[in-house]
């Protein structure tokens, strides 16, 4: 199957979610390297950062059902409620846990005087996005699934 028989298909629609999540992560780790000049091949892998992935994927997701089943559909509805739940749960439910494990890693390095090894180890404090990296992340989906949408229209 090549690239052009996807075109206003259900795969499409996974393309564009997946290939978004990747291309967010490639920007997010070129973001990194311009604000902090060095290179962190683990932001490939880690969620937090600029811009947010899940919420580019959803929404690239929601973009593409959208253009192929229309605005008005049942099926856009949905995805856009699956990526409203995620983008609200990245910027709330996953940044307030982040925020309590930064917390916990202060009073466990307090308590244990710089051992965290000791308590189990250091808690990952990057879980969840700042607003602006959920908003960055949602534009940069809705655009890319666009540009893959027009792309594939060329195509055929």
């Amino acid at each position: 199957m090549n690239l052009s028989q996807i075109y206003n298909t259900g795969y499409e629609v996974i393309f564009a979610a997946f290939t978004g999540i990747i291309f967010a992560q490639i920007i997010k780790s070129i973001v990194f390297l311009i604000i902090r000049r060095k290179i962190d091949l683990r932001l490939f892998t880690t969620t937090g950062g600029m811009p947010s992935s899940h919420s580019a994927g959803v929404m690239g997701l929601s973009t593409a059902v959208g253009l192929i089943n229309g605005f008005h559909s049942v099926e856009f509805a949905i995805a856009l409620g699956f990526a409203c739940i995620v983008m609200y749960d990245a910027a709330g439910v996953r940044r307030a846990a982040g925020k309590q494990a930064a917390c916990l890693n202060k009073i466990i390095m307090d308590i244990y005087k710089q051992d965290l090894a000791e308590a189990g180890g250091k808690l990952k404090e990057l879980l969840g996005h700042t607003p602006m990296q959920v908003f960055a992340g949602a534009a940069f989906g809705v655009l890319y699934a666009y540009l893959l949408h027009s792309y594939l229209k060329i195509l055929n």
